[in-house]
């Protein structure tokens, strides 16, 4: 009996401790967002005054001082703090002030001093704007002065966000220009296939330029085929999930379409369920080579009419190669109609040995995620 009550009690601290832990995020989450929701007021404020207004060049170390004295102990409304407010929110107010429901800026903003303002060509989806206001002003500041594009941005906010990075990190990490290296795809033909920006905007960010097959375990990957790296995927099928995202959902290895009576075979099959949207990935051992475009243009016109349902978006081509001249791929897509994009992969046999020996060891990694 006594071991039944103790029992009964472990389970109603762990209980009890979780729903504590949960309240204490949401309090923060939601004490950052007042507090994000205040600086962007401000900074909208100081914007419209100093830009277009009739202040002088002294007036926001002047205001700043001013505010000292009427509430003592104030902090974060330094002269440059206060200007840093401002960059915040001429940065980010194209996209937020369309993205944002009025119920939500009614609080602080005034919608007047908004007319001039040239929205870009981009929105944020739910889980962006979620990612934006988890995390803290310090981080905007610093993605905000190392960063020019919304997609580096984005891939920075979302990634505090995830893996809660504090200040040091989110500089190591721009220090070493983590985006170009781990970011969005950069070879496409989104822009001309998409019409939608928002679906545009979260394709890009949903694959990588290059990715670490360490898995394979193949010494040299010149000396087999297509077919045999795609077998070492299929059987560590979680190890390539991971490297794409808990968003993907694996569909099939090839993946066999008929069209005509004729049957055609594609590598590797997933569905997206951020996206919306199936995605076809075909592994080349080698170079990129152009005839590779138009065979992923079939496939996804294939997989549009035959598989896709009405209510899913266009269906996304991968094309996965060992190397790539970026000349060639961007006049292999001037013909091309459905979305598609070419990256690279590596496999951990071509790190430097100092990287390889930091690699945790792919055998317990298997163990962990079973």
């Amino acid at each position: 009996m006594e071991k039944i009550i103790s029992e009964e009690y472990l389970h109603a601290v762990k209980t009890i401790k979780k729903a504590i832990l949960e309240s204490r995020y949401y309090a923060a989450r939601l004490v950052n967002k007042e507090m994000l929701s205040l600086y962007y007021w401000v900074g909208n404020y100081v914007s419209v005054h100093s830009r277009v207004g009739t202040w002088n060049t002294n007036a926001i170390a002047t205001i700043s001082k001013l505010l000292q004295q009427e509430l003592p102990g104030l902090t974060g409304f330094s002269e440059t703090n206060i200007k840093n407010m401002r960059i915040f929110y001429e940065a980010w107010s194209p996209v937020l002030n369309r993205q944002l429901t009025a119920a939500e800026l009614d609080k602080y903003l005034d919608f007047s001093t908004l007319t001039n303002r040239q929205p870009i060509a981009a929105d944020l989806d739910n889980y962006d704007l979620e990612c934006f206001f988890s995390i803290g002003f310090t981080n905007h500041r610093e993605i905000l002065r190392k960063t020019e594009t919304l997609e580096e941005r984005l891939f920075y906010i979302r990634r505090c966000a995830k893996e809660f990075w504090s200040k040091d990190t989110l500089k190591y990490h721009l220090s070493e220009n983590l985006y170009k290296k781990e970011g969005s795809i950069q070879q496409t033909n989104f822009n001309k296939t998409l019409d939608n920006t928002a679906f545009k905007q979260r394709a890009l960010q949903s694959f990588k330029d290059e990715y670490l097959l360490d898995f394979i375990n193949i010494e040299d990957t010149d000396l087999v085929d297509e077919r045999e790296i795609e077998q070492k995927i299929v059987q560590n099928i979680k190890n390539f999930i991971m490297a794409f995202g808990p968003d993907f959902t694996f569909m099939g290895n090839q993946y066999r379409l008929i069209v005509s009576g004729q049957e055609f075979v594609i590598d590797l099959l997933f569905f997206s369920r951020r996206l919306r949207s199936l995605v076809a990935f075909e592994l080349k051992r080698g170079d990129f080579k152009p005839e590779y475009t138009g065979k992923m243009n079939f496939y996804l016109a294939a997989l549009d009419k035959y598989v896709k349902l009405p209510d899913e978006n266009p269906s996304i081509g991968i094309i996965i190669c060992k190397t790539k001249n970026e000349e060639i791929v961007e006049l292999s897509f001037s013909d091309t109609t459905k979305p598609m994009g070419v990256a690279t992969y590596r496999t951990s046999k071509e790190l430097p040995q100092p990287l390889r020996d930091a690699l945790p060891d792919m055998e317990e990694l298997k163990k962990l995620i079973k």
